[in-house]
């Protein structure tokens, strides 16, 4: 793929998911990141799985290098601050205070780099009644408003991935791209800073949106409603969704599919409203009849009626999708130590060329011997004004 950070040097100082999931989309975008970690023990992610090397870890640290260094300790500051002075992105996601402790706060490295973009990544933000407070993915979800939308009523448990995590980390890469393009005019770095609260609020804005226009409270079954969309079982036990939207001719499609005609003559069913309105009738007819077939033929029959629909995969049945296939989109290198690292490219391609180059995520300090001097000549320094994102 078109490298088209390349020459950029960032600095990572992040745990978990926030600040290394956003050094890794830049690092995608062809980046040099180093991360920083601690000796011994590394980014705790590490260890979630036993040893230093887990699934977690690995999720969110590929295309890395990785430097162990102690900043509270005199020797390491100074090669860390040798980092700095080269460096265009510094990320880190402690709590507010932290890096200050650790002598990486915005002033000092600020004073040693002025053309550096300091992104901070925090729970609740830098200041306020909350600043102090330690979040995870789960409590950001559940402050903005979107764990509400998730949750069941009638079976109440969190439910799927670490997405405000995620999400902060994207919205924190977004930032440092708009930082990094503005110094290419000015020459002068800036603050980026997003908290997960923050962040989650402005990923659900259509709730926030329908509160604010037409006082609406959104509840877990509002947007499938509207949007018509539907999970079935099939004869086989496999799953199928259907997301049916608004033009008629999708439904005239699965009817045509289902060999149902007749569903429209029922009145709860015959328009979009009486649907929206019914959509637990719906739901307990559109069962009764996917039951008879299984997912494979329903799929042949929906494709060929043009219905909005996708086999509900498993994990594990996706890389064997012909189209992810065809898109090349599970990618595959070696690591000398660990082996073989499979994971999904990045999704953005340039005048059609795929990422399909990827390095494993590092060992603990794997590369300390070939940072020790700094950084190495695989990226040149990038002078402010010739940044072009």
């Amino acid at each position: 793929m078109s490298k088209v950070l390349q020459g950029v040097r960032v600095v990572e100082h992040g745990t978990f998911i926030t600040g290394p999931a956003a050094s890794m989309l830049l690092a995608d975008l062809g980046a040099d990141v180093v991360k920083v970690e601690l000796p011994g023990t590394g980014d705790p992610f590490r260890a979630f799985k036993g040893g230093l090397y887990s699934p977690h870890f690995q999720t969110y640290n590929r295309n890395k290098r990785s430097l162990t260094l102690n900043t509270k300790q005199a020797e390491d500051l100074v090669q860390f601050d040798a980092l700095i002075r080269e460096a265009d992105v510094y990320i880190q996601n402690f709590r507010p205070g932290v890096a200050e402790q650790i002598g990486a706060g915005e002033e000092r490295l600020r004073a040693i780099n002025p053309k550096l973009i300091y992104c901070a990544i925090s729970g609740f933000g830098a200041t306020g009644p909350a600043a102090h407070r330690p979040s995870y993915d789960t409590v950001a979800q559940a402050a903005s408003g979107y764990l509400r939308l998730l949750v069941n009523p009638a079976n109440p448990r969190v439910v799927g991935p670490a997405i405000a995590d995620a999400v902060t980390g994207y919205y924190a890469a977004y930032g440092i791209l708009g930082a990094l393009h503005e110094r290419h005019a000015t020459g002068v770095g800036r603050k980026v800073e997003v908290s997960m609260f923050e962040a989650m609020a402005h990923f659900n804005l259509d709730a926030f949106t329908h509160l604010f226009a037409v006082d609406e409270v959104m509840g877990p079954f509002s947007r499938p409603s509207v949007s018509q969309s539907y999970v079935l079982q099939c004869s086989d036990g496999k799953w199928i969704a259907l997301h049916m939207s608004s033009p008629e001719k999708f439904w005239q499609g699965l009817a045509t599919a289902m060999e149902r005609a007749d569903i429209f003559e029922d009145e709860r069913f015959a328009s979009r409203l009486a649907r929206i309105e019914h959509q637990e009738e719906l739901m307990q007819v559109l069962g009764g009849i996917f039951r008879l077939r299984d997912r494979a033929d329903w799929c042949r029959r929906l494709e060929a009626n043009d219905v909005p629909h996708a086999p509900m995969y498993t994990t594990a049945e996706v890389p064997e999708d012909p189209q992810a296939k065809h898109l090349q989109l599970f990618v595959e290198t070696r690591h000398p130590v660990t082996g073989s690292f499979r994971t999904v490219r990045s999704p953005v391609s340039f005048d059609g060329e795929r990422a399909l180059d990827v390095t494993a995520p590092p060992l603990l300090g794997e590369h300390n011997a070939e940072l020790r001097a700094g950084w190495s000549e695989r990226a040149a320094p990038l002078a402010s004004t010739e940044i072009n994102t």
